[in-house]
C-alpha cells in the first residue's frame, strides 16, 4: 500500500505497469506459517494514509453511480494491481458491472368494478415492475399471505396469474399466542422489513400477477418514500413480472369489507384493471473483486466484503463517509496486502480469499444483492463464509462499557456455531478485543443484522460475521471525516478480521453450517 499511497496521482496508469505482480505462481503446499508477522503489516499509519485519500473531498462522498464513486473504484483496483492481487473474474477484469436504475414514480391506473383509485392516495408501488396491462376477474384474498411449516394461507389455493390481496400481521391462537412461534413472540411474518420481502417472495413463487398488501400501519410512510421521493435505486434487472403495491383501507375494503379481522383465504368476485408504466432511469455502477487463490482448496472461498459507496454531496456539503464505510474499505485493502505478502513468501492460504468491494449499499444493499442473487463470481455453494466490515473506525458514544477496545459482532452464531467459536478463539489468541454482541439479536429494533451487505450472504445460508462499531452523531452526516477516526482501534479491529480469515482459510476442514436462514 505504501507505494500506492505515495503515487496515487498516477493510479489510473498502474494497471498497465503492475501486471507482472499479478502472475504469481501457485506456491507448493506447506503448513501455514505464523500469521503474526503478516498481521503486523496492518498499521494505523497505513490505514490513516489510505483513508485520508479515500474519504477526502476529492472523492465527492462516493455516491453510487457518480464520478466520486468511479474514482473510489479506480483507487481500489489500483491497490490490488500494485500488490499483485489478480482480478476475481476469469477474464481479468476487476470490475463486476452492477446495472442499476434510479426509481421514479410509475404511471399506474387501477380500477375495481369500474371505480377508479388514485396512485399514491389509494395505493403505492413498492417494487419496480415491468410495463404491462392486467384485466382480470381472478382475485384471491390470501389472508396474511403466509407460507410456513406451521401455518399456510395458500394451502389449496391456485394464485398463478391472479391478483392476490393480503393483510399485515400473523395469526394468534385462542390463548393469544402466535401460531407460528407457539409463544407470545411474533415471527418474521410480523416484522416490517422481513414481512415485506417474505410475503412478496411467497406470492411471486406461486405465480401471482399482482400482490396488493394491506398494511395500514406503514401506508403513509411508504407512500411518501416510494411514491414521492426521488433518487431511490434498485437493480435494473430487478423489475418484476409481478406488480407489488401497498393499498389503503378504502381500496382494501373494496375487495374485502372485513379485511381488518378476516383471516380466511377465499376467491373474490371483482373486475380489476391495472396498467403499469415503469419510469426508472438506468445508472451504471460496479463492484470491485480480487482474489488470492488457495494452494490446496482453491475452489473454496472466504469473502471479505465492505461497501465502497456513501452519500455523495448534499446541499453543497461533502458527506465523506470516513467511518461509513471508508474504514471498512481500507481495512479490506490492508488485509489484502497482508495476504499478498504471505503468498509471495510461500505462505499463501489453503482456501481462496476473495476481496469484494460492493457498490450501492447505501441504496439498499444492491451491489451485494447483485453478487449473490444475480451474478455470483464464485458459486455460493462453495463460499465458506463472508466477513463483512462496515464502520470500524469510531466508538459508540452510547455504549455503557468503558473499554474502548471493543467491536460489535453481529451474525457470527446465526448459521455456524463453529464460525462463532473460531472468531472467539482468534480474538483470545491474538487480539483480546472486547467482543460485544449487543446487537446480535435479529429482533433488535435497530435491525443491524439486516442492514449491511453480509445479509445477502446470510439469506443464502452462508455463515457471516458483521464487524461494526455502532453509530455516532456523524453517522450519515458531513461530519464523518477522517480526522475523527480512532486509528489504533481501526488497526486492532482490522487485524482481528485478518486473523479470523487466516484461520478460516488454512484450517483442515471447512466450517460446518448447522442452522439455516429463516
Amino acid at each position: 500500500m505504501k507505494k500506492l499511497l505515495s503515487l496515487f496521482a498516477v493510479t489510473l496508469v498502474l494497471a498497465s505497469c503492475g501486471s507482472s505482480k499479478s502472475k504469481d505462481a501457485t506456491t507448493k503446499t506447506k503448513a501455514p506459517a505464523d500469521p503474526t508477522k503478516y498481521a503486523e503489516t496492518i498499521t494505523a499509519e497505513d490505514l490513516k494514509t489510505a483513508l485520508y485519500i479515500y474519504a477526502g473531498d476529492d472523492f465527492e462522498g462516493r455516491e453510487t453511480g457518480k464520478e466520486g464513486e468511479r474514482m473510489a473504484i479506480e483507487f481500489i483496483k489500483s491497490h490490488y494491481i500494485e500488490d499483485g492481487i489478480p482480478a476475481a473474474k476469469s477474464d481479468g477484469n476487476y470490475f463486476q458491472d452492477v446495472p442499476l436504475v434510479v426509481m421514479a414514480t410509475p404511471d399506474i391506473t387501477l380500477n375495481v368494478n369500474g371505480k377508479s383509485f388514485t396512485n399514491i392516495d389509494d395505493y403505492v408501488s413498492v417494487s419496480s415492475a415491468k410495463d404491462g396491462t392486467l384485466n382480470t376477474k381472478d382475485i384471491i384474498f390470501a389472508g396474511f399471505g403466509i407460507e410456513d411449516e406451521n401455518y399456510s394461507n395458500y394451502e389449496g389455493l391456485d394464485v398463478k396469474g391472479k391478483v392476490v390481496i393480503i393483510r399485515s400481521g400473523e395469526p394468534k391462537d385462542s390463548e393469544g399466542n402466535f401460531v407460528i412461534s407457539g409463544t407470545d413472540k411474533s415471527s418474521k411474518w410480523s416484522n416490517m422489513r422481513q414481512a415485506f420481502a417474505a410475503k412478496q417472495e411467497v406470492a411471486k413463487s406461486k405465480g401471482a400477477k399482482a400482490l396488493l398488501f394491506y398494511y395500514p400501519e406503514v401506508y403513509a410512510m411508504a407512500a411518501n418514500r416510494f411514491g414521492r421521493s426521488t433518487g431511490r435505486m434498485n437493480l435494473a434487472d430487478g423489475a418484476e413480472e409481478m406488480i407489488y403495491m401497498l393499498i389503503n383501507t378504502d381500496l382494501a375494503k373494496a375487495f374485502v369489507s372485513d379485511i381488518e379481522t378476516n383471516e380466511k383465504s377465499m376467491s373474490i368476485k371483482s373486475d380489476v384493471a391495472i396498467t403499469y408504466k415503469n419510469n426508472s432511469e438506468k445508472v451504471d455502477s460496479k463492484n470491485v473483486a480480487a482474489i488470492i487463490r488457495g494452494s490446496e482448496k482453491p475452489n473454496e472461498y472466504i469473502i471479505l466484503s465492505a461497501h465502497l459507496d456513501h452519500e455523495g454531496i448534499k446541499d453543497g456539503k461533502v458527506y465523506n463517509g470516513a467511518d461509513d464505510d471508508g474504514s471498512g474499505t481500507v481495512a479490506v485493502l490492508e488485509i489484502a496486502e497482508a495476504f499478498a505478502k504471505a503468498k509471495r513468501e510461500g505462505n499463501g492460504p489453503k482456501r481462496s480469499i476473495v476481496f469484494l468491494n460492493v457498490t450501492g449499499e447505501e441504496k439498499g444493499l444492491l451491489g451485494s444483492k447483485h453478487y449473490t442473487d444475480n451474478d455470483p463470481i464464485f458459486p455460493l455453494a462453495d463460499t465458506v463464509a463472508d466477513l463483512n466490515i462496515d464502520m470500524i473506525g469510531r466508538t459508540d458514544p452510547k455504549r455503557e462499557k468503558k473499554n474502548r477496545n471493543y467491536v460489535y459482532l453481529i451474525g457470527s452464531d446465526k448459521l455456524s456455531k463453529e464460525l462463532h467459536d473460531i472468531s472467539e478463539a482468534m480474538n483470545t489468541k491474538y487480539m483480546n478485543i472486547d467482543l460485544d454482541y449487543t446487537f446480535n439479536d435479529e429482533n433488535d429494533p435497530n435491525r443491524y443484522y439486516y442492514r449491511s451487505d453480509h445479509y445477502n450472504f446470510a439469506k443464502n445460508n452462508i455463515p457471516v460475521i458483521f464487524y461494526f462499531n455502532g453509530t455516532h452523531d456523524d453517522y450519515h452526516q458531513p461530519g464523518d471525516t477522517p480526522d475523527k477516526i480512532e486509528y489504533d482501534l481501526l488497526e486492532n479491529r482490522t487485524r482481528l478480521v485478518f486473523y479470523t480469515a487466516w484461520e478460516l482459510a488454512n484450517r483442515d476442514a471447512r466450517i460446518t453450517v448447522d442452522k439455516t436462514a429463516e
